[in-house]
């Protein structure tokens, strides 16, 4: 079991790492210097997918027991996405906790594993942004809108989140310097 300091020495790593060699398509720095265990991400919208041109906030906030066991991302910029709740909290396997599912969904290789990083757990949800799930969806509304009859609906609700935070965000850029500390 890792404890909270070997969790704050993993996490210092991973932020040190980010910082000396960026990730295309987000950015990742502590939402407080004193704070290792919540982070702010900004992800851009994948290319040649309906969150093109869109930069999304989300918190990222890790347990005590990182890496034993996986942290909560919630988005604080609206996304409209099957897998993604009301409230912005991504729901993807891999943040689901290690072991058999009890709903029988996922298997345990597609759960969380304590190999996962800031950087794999990122990538994931921009894959998530670039294929539209629907099977279990937590957002039954957009999932339901993503049928035949309604595609065209979830599409200008995409677009007009898309709109908002690409304004968001180059406001934003003027203001602040990058995320790493």
């Amino acid at each position: 079991m890792a404890s909270p300091s070997q969790a704050s020495l993993l996490l210092q790593k991973q932020l040190k790492d980010l910082c000396k060699h960026p990730v295309d398509g987000f950015s990742a720095g502590l939402v407080d210097e004193s704070n290792l265990f919540e982070w702010s991400v900004t992800i851009i919208g994948p290319p040649d997918t309906l969150y093109d041109g869109g930069f999304f906030n989300a918190i990222m906030t890790f347990p005590q027991n990182y890496p034993n066991s996986p942290p909560t991302v919630r988005f604080t910029s609206e996304v409209w996405h099957p897998n993604v709740y009301p409230d912005g909290k991504v729901c993807i396997s891999i943040l689901h906790p290690p072991g058999d599912d009890p709903n029988g969904y996922e298997l345990a290789s597609e759960r969380w594993t304590p190999v996962h990083t800031v950087e794999s757990i990122v990538l994931s949800i921009i894959s998530m942004l670039s294929s539209l799930n629907d099977e279990s969806p937590p957002n039954v509304e957009a999932a339901e809108r993503m049928g035949r009859d309604r595609r065209d609906e979830f599409r200008k609700k995409v677009g007009r989140c898309v709109r908002k935070f690409a304004r968001t965000y180059v406001k934003r850029i003027w203001w602040e310097s990058s995320p790493c500390y």
